[in-house]
């Protein structure tokens, strides 16, 4: 047999290159691989930068700076489903860097990956896709993007995902979405819910956590919360409520339900079902901070509704919320007195919570944490507004003193309440004398010097609370309260100034303190208020009224006019109509000034020099040395009234007598003429039997008094100038009692009769005219016609002729009225 021949191999074609196996390392070889046609090269060599990519975040930025994400970019859309799936897988493990995101947004690469979301793709493209629009969600502008690219849908439909890795990624990358308002709208037209509670019942924990932190904003949305109870997600979150091994989901369960009570059908729903009775239960059992906080505050919101208060009250949620101000956790206790707040709203619950709550706040007030003192005198000012007994409560509870100390707190806004607690206590006489008695009046210093308008509203306001006794206004006045009072008048914010016209009103209820407010600017303010038509109010117009009413010597200066319910007391002077925007000056100003050759100032004062020192030294004690030089005029006043006024003043030393004048305390003349005026009118005027004879006896009486009656065309003769400037020399002083003038006009003798008609009981109005005019008007009542008896006409005004037919009364408004105005 001949030999087998062994056939030799055929050599391969000539065009064909043979295979060659690269092994890199280093990263720029492998992305040039990137742009190669090869399938199998693409393949490895996105697996080799996926795992370069995983290792560390440098590792990341170093593939950004090479260039890798425009070529991975143009491979997640390649023909080769491997290609595909491992370029994906690189972008989405980047996509966690910042700088790689900012690229991708630029890159547009939100609709290629959606498009990777659809069924029939594999389950790791879905997963590392989901996972880079989840990195990429957390930015607005691509949120925007997923929305009107439609990303929403295949994203909900991914929930239903076998692999807990998509359901992960594609439910951060919803709840991201639904942090915006239109995409909370759009998740429920796509049926989120199903989904959602499903995933409730999953094995992984950081799902479940997802989910209810997705149903907790999007059950914000009404129509949610609808659905919600329709597919039965209540139970659902009872259940787990319920079950103790879920207790690191009670926080974000309690949360949801928290919004779904705010919805008066789905609450009724919770409680017809038994849930409301069972969730206060599982709360008022729990000692977990977090879910006792997040209890309350899911009350707080939900109370807001009048119905849902009262579905409230019925399930007893007062003693749930007054357990948990017993903890000791800070911020439980901030969200059960907020929730008391809110729950006050409801009257039964009001009652409730004050007979138990009350002492736990007032101890609260206290606490070193300013938040826990905010809210619980947030909660007193709820439950004491319009509820005497809870007021009450407060007092008894010792709570007056520890909210005056909160009028120095560090938080606005637990100054405000504390200002509105006390407030609210004053409308009981014991608790405001007892508040009066801590110096309320100084206390509120500091907030009336605060920024925050809402702290100057109330502290105004209290002001005003406070300012109808004496004894507080003084307080007041002697703090330096009334400066920034005043100030408040110029704010912007209307109850900021309207609050501040109260107090006004109420503070200028006596003369010193209405003087003092005038002397800060308080009556240019509040006229410059009135001439606005947007910033006046009623409270401006009182208060300056009421402020020329009480101080009705610059009254009577600016206006020109007193009617008959302004009495004339001692310490009144006139010093002629004031030009506009000029200071008026106090008497004790006015006395300091040289003589010249002005109008005199004409003073009232009708009681005795002792006296004037003996309520001087009351308003404002002076040091000892201050009234030496006063003693002498005491001597020969007798023993008794020399005595008496030593029991208020400390009168110096004999050796100390001789002191300089200039040092001495200023006292305004004592009018012994004026004194004696009265007394006489007081005697033969108060008998007559009728207004009328009363009227012409006293205009006699003072025309008799200051040169009789005068001539018409001999008026220019009458040289009452004079006699006033001689008046004037011989005191060395431009003030002039009024009981010194012998020779007065006509605007001396209208203020005449106007003090002592005060003294005496008539009533008459002091009105000045132009050239030295004034006038007195009266009102009388006219005999009844004859033959019609009894018949009670209304009365008429007249005005009293004081210069020429002393005691003539002219009809208001005749032709001799207006001569006489104007001679």
């Amino acid at each position: 047999m001949g030999k087998k021949v062994k056939k030799e191999a055929e050599p391969p074609p000539k065009d064909v290159f043979d295979p060659l196996l690269i092994e890199s390392k280093t990263p720029e070889t492998v992305v040039l691989m990137l742009s190669s046609p090869e399938t199998e090269v693409l393949t490895k060599a996105c697996d080799a930068l996926y795992k370069f990519a995983s290792k560390d975040d440098e590792n990341k930025v170093i593939l950004l700076g090479l260039g890798a994400l425009e070529h991975l970019y143009k491979l997640i859309s390649h023909e080769d489903p491997i290609v595909r799936r491992n370029a994906i897988m690189v972008f989405g493990i980047m996509a966690s860097n910042n700088d790689v995101k900012k690229l991708l947004r630029e890159l547009d690469v939100t609709n290629p990956l959606i498009s990777q979301l659809a069924p029939e793709e594999d389950v790791v493209i879905h997963e590392f896709a989901t996972l880079c629009l989840a990195h990429m969600a957390v930015e607005c502008t691509t949120k925007v993007k997923i929305f009107e690219q439609g990303g929403l849908e295949p994203l909900i439909r991914l929930l239903g995902s076998p692999d807990p890795d998509v359901q992960k990624n594609s439910l951060e990358c919803i709840y991201l979405l639904v942090q915006d308002f239109q995409n909370r709208a759009a998740v429920s037209e796509l049926s989120v819910i199903p989904p959602l509670l499903e995933l409730l019942e999953s094995e992984y924990p950081v799902i479940q956590l997802l989910a209810l932190q997705t149903l907790e904003v999007i059950s914000k949305d009404r129509e949610t919360r609808i659905i919600l109870g329709e597919k039965n997600g209540l139970d659902c979150l009872l259940k787990i409520l319920e079950t103790d091994e879920l207790s690191d989901l009670h926080v974000e369960t309690l949360a949801v339900l928290g919004n779904c009570l705010e919805d008066v059908h789905i609450l009724q729903l919770i409680q017809q079902t038994g849930g409301l009775k069972k969730l206060l239960a599982l709360l008022g059992v729990s000692t977990v901070p977090d879910i006792q906080k997040n209890a309350a505050k899911a009350i707080t919101k939900a109370a807001c509704d009048s119905e849902i208060r009262k579905i409230l009250n019925e399930e007893e949620v007062e003693k749930c919320l007054l357990k948990l101000l017993e903890t000791g956790n800070d911020e439980v206790k901030v969200a059960a007195s907020q929730a008391i707040s809110a729950m006050c709203e409801n009257a039964d619950s009001k009652c409730a919570l004050g007979l138990q709550g009350i002492p736990q706040l007032v101890q609260l007030l206290s606490s070193d944490n300013e938040e826990v003192k905010e809210a619980a005198v947030t909660a007193l000012a709820s439950l004491t507004e319009a509820s005497r007994s809870n007021a009450s409560a407060v007092a008894e509870a010792e709570g007056i003193e520890p909210l005056v100390n909160t009028l120095s707190a560090q938080r606005d806004g637990a100054i405000a309440n504390a200002i509105t607690v006390l407030t609210n206590l004053a409308m009981q006489e014991s608790s405001r004398v007892s508040i009066q008695s801590h110096g309320i009046m100084s206390a509120l210093m500091e907030p009336l010097h605060s920024t925050n308008s809402q702290v100057q509203s109330k502290a105004a306001f209290a002001v005003a609370a406070f300012g109808c006794d004496a004894v507080a206004r003084t307080e007041l006045r002697n703090a330096g309260g009334l400066g920034p009072l005043v100030e408040l008048l110029h704010s912007k914010n209307d109850e900021v100034r309207r609050n501040a016209c109260w107090a006004v009103t109420v503070c200028a209820s006596d003369e010193p303190t209405a003087v003092e407010l005038c002397r800060l600017g308080a009556l240019d303010i509040l006229e410059e208020i009135n001439l606005s038509t947007k910033r006046k109010n009623k409270f401006s117009e009182a208060a300056l009224e009421k402020l020329l009413d009480n101080n009705l010597s610059q009254k009577y200066s600016r206006l020109g006019y007193l009617s008959s319910s302004n009495i004339i007391t001692n310490g009144f002077y006139d010093c002629g109509q004031i030009k506009p925007g000029a200071k008026f000056l106090s008497l004790e100003e006015l006395s300091m000034q040289e003589l010249t050759d002005r109008r005199a100032i004409i003073f009232i004062n009708a009681k005795p020099q002792e006296d004037l020192a003996v309520e001087k030294a009351q308003d404002s004690p002076p040091p000892t040395s201050k009234l030496g030089s006063k003693e002498k005029a005491r001597k020969g006043k007798g023993k008794k009234e020399e005595e008496k006024a030593k029991e208020v003043i400390d009168i110096t030393p004999k050796d100390q007598e001789e002191i300089n004048l200039e040092n001495s305390l200023w006292l305004p003349p004592s009018d012994v003429i004026l004194m004696d005026y009265i007394n006489d009118a007081s005697k033969t005027i108060l008998p007559l039997t009728t207004t009328r004879e009363q009227v012409v006896a006293l205009a006699q009486f003072v025309a008799d008094r200051m040169g009789g009656s005068i001539e018409r065309d001999k008026l220019h003769d009458f040289s009452w100038e004079l006699h006033i400037s001689e008046i004037e020399f011989e005191l060395k002083c431009n003030i002039v009692p009024i009981g010194k003038i012998k020779k007065g006009t006509f605007y001396h003798r209208a203020l005449l009769f106007k003090v002592i008609a005060d003294r005496i009981g008539i009533g008459c109005s002091l009105v000045r005219g132009n050239y030295n005019r004034a006038w007195n008007e009266v009102k009388l009542v006219d005999d009844s016609p004859k033959g019609i008896a009894g018949l009670l006409l209304p009365p008429q005004e007249y005005i009293v002729d004081l210069m020429f037919e002393p005691g003539f009364l002219i009809k208001q408004g005749s032709a001799k009225a207006d001569q006489y105005k104007r001679i």
